[in-house]
């Protein structure tokens, strides 16, 4: 997902580490149910939480949770409750029921798995560009909010641009092509935009298809359609703006020549740099970058 930086943050990478600083992860206490904070991108203990690579900054942002399962907390509470039910002779109303639950997950926690998931953040200063990797709205309106609360004057807003990324894909599937360094890849999903909301995929087909413009021409919407740029990145752009399933074909990473164990930077800076070529054309193919609303 991709947001523009406001003109107002400005920020030494020293500031930075600073400001993240006061936000590092600490795992999850035992009575604890989740913990988020920033981490080492390196994975090494007590290091940066701010790498740079030629110019671009990476953070990464971590989430623990404790795992219980729904069932096991609602045996755990009925078992109570009748406990309670058959010493008293009465029931226990909704105020009790809830504080027996909150007793019982208290109780629970300490016994739970945990689960970690990790969110990279490329933050490209010139470009005033922060990419958060992930498609899922919840978890990047987190990373969000924390870059906020740490960073002073800090603020983004989402990529916007002229043509909708549907009325783009429509087209492209029905001019049998893409313009630039883009080429169309073997995966596509169409959904009509009535009460019916049917939809059609296409996966692992050549989409130069008489039956997928007649679907397009038909009133179906490209929601996702999976894409190919200067034979070194595959992805699948959707209907939001969002790139997923984002692949570095072969070859690409080779050409780093690096052979140490630590790949960090050459990988970064092959990454971020491929990157920094492929969004701005994707943003000129959808007409140009409109101004936020």
């Amino acid at each position: 997902m991709m947001y523009r930086i406001g003109p107002a943050w400005t920020a030494s990478i020293k500031q930075i580490e600073q400001s993240l600083d006061r936000f590092r992860f600490v795992k999850c206490a035992a009575s604890q149910e989740r913990s988020v904070g920033w981490c080492e991108p390196r994975g090494l203990q007590h290091g940066a939480l701010v790498e740079s690579v030629g110019g671009q900054l990476i953070l990464k942002f971590m989430i623990e949770s404790k795992l219980l399962p729904a069932t096991v907390v609602r045996r755990a509470v009925e078992q109570r409750m009748e406990k309670i039910e058959a010493v008293s002779g009465r029931k226990p109303g909704k105020k009790q029921a809830r504080e027996i639950k909150e007793e019982v997950i208290r109780e629970l926690l300490p016994l739970a798995f945990t689960k970690e998931a990790a969110v990279t953040a490329w933050i490209d200063p010139k470009a005033r560009l922060l990419v958060i990797d992930t498609t899922t709205q919840a978890r990047a309106d987190e990373v969000v909010v924390s870059l906020v609360r740490a960073l002073d004057q800090f603020t983004v807003t989402l990529v916007q641009t002229h043509q909708s990324p549907a009325a783009a894909m429509a087209l492209w599937l029905t001019e049998r092509g893409a313009p630039g360094h883009f080429d169309l890849d073997r995966e596509c999903e169409l959904k009509s935009t009535d009460d019916m909301q049917s939809s059609v995929k296409y996966s692992r087909h050549l989409l130069d298809l008489a039956e997928i413009r007649q679907h397009v021409e038909g009133g179906k919407v490209p929601t996702r359609l999976a894409m190919l740029w200067a034979g070194r990145i595959s992805f699948v752009l959707t209907d939001t703006m969002q790139i997923k399933k984002m692949r570095f074909l072969d070859g690409v990473f080779e050409e780093a020549g690096a052979e140490d164990e630590d790949r960090f930077d050459a990988d970064t800076a092959i990454a971020t740099g491929e990157m920094a070529k492929l969004i701005p054309e994707m943003i000129s193919a959808l007409g140009g970058e409109a101004p936020p609303a």
